[in-house]
């Protein structure tokens, strides 16, 4: 019995030895996952924002599609891009719902508090859309007529920077909440506005030459209302899959892809 008990033992301490080496061996290098599904980058955006991301049939394209392919590609994966409000993108990212958010977003104070960002692939200026013949000829004719007692409706795609920026204070540059009507994506706001909803709609220039194009007896304002670099979301704990990213961006920068794609989709003028 005592010949026993002490095989037993023997046993059992080196299933414990066995066990406790298991727990604390670390993961290799190689094992930790960058992306939710393994092999597959998982990017979200709203596809309502030519020529950034639209549909074209039952696929969405644009600048951020064809950049993110060529950014999987480079990182040895296949892309999923999933279409969602532009307002759910950065809490996607950060709960884990996606891996990135690429949806023509500039970085700001607010958003960096939920996620990280790349480094910027790209420059966006926000522009004012108005009906031709408004006596809206400039960004300084809004602050104005507000200033004056006039009322002015300013439409914006909701959580956007142009959203931010107009519905800020006064003394902040803006226009007051007031005064901004947020919509759910820029084509619904350019509607609002062919229906005189809104007096203009503050959204990025590519879009707004697109919006501008398909509605007859729209203009874009000589004036810029703000310019701002664009850039990747990625969740901040998710350090490994931002290094990956900036990593791969950098050589599409370096051998001309990046600048390619915005050369086909925005052409010099």
């Amino acid at each position: 019995m005592k010949k026993l008990f002490a095989l037993l033992l023997a046993l059992v301490m080196c299933l414990t030895l066995v066990a406790c080496g298991t727990a604390e061996e670390p993961a290799s290098e190689g094992e930790a996952a960058l992306t939710i599904t393994e092999g597959v980058l998982t990017m979200g955006t709203n596809a309502a924002f030519p020529p950034y991301e639209f549909y074209d049939g039952e696929e969405i394209v644009g600048i951020d599609a064809e950049i993110a392919a060529a950014l999987a590609e480079k990182l040895g994966m296949s892309l999923e891009i999933i279409d969602m409000d532009f307002s759910s993108i950065v809490t996607s990212v950060q709960t884990g719902k996606v891996d990135v958010g690429i949806a023509g977003m500039t970085v700001t104070e607010d958003r960096l508090e939920n996620v990280n960002f790349t480094e910027s692939y790209a420059t966006g200026i926000q522009v004012v859309i108005v009906p031709e013949g408004s006596d809206i000829t400039s960004v300084d004719d809004i602050s104005t007529k507000l200033a004056n007692g006039e009322q002015v409706l300013v439409g914006v795609q909701e959580s956007t920077t142009g959203h931010i920026y107009a519905a800020s204070s006064v003394e902040d540059g803006g226009y007051g909440e007031e005064n901004v009507i947020a919509y759910t994506n820029g084509a619904t706001a350019v509607e609002a506005l062919n229906q005189g909803k809104v007096d203009c709609v503050i959204i990025d220039n590519e879009p707004a030459k697109a919006f501008v194009a398909a509605n007859e007896g729209l203009k874009i304002l000589d004036t810029e209302y703000v310019v701002e670099d664009y850039a990747i979301a990625v969740a901040k704990e998710n350090s490994a899959l931002l290094d990956a990213l900036n990593t791969a961006m950098a050589e599409l920068t370096e051998d001309g892809t990046i600048q390619n794609i915005l050369d086909k989709y925005i052409p010099a003028e």
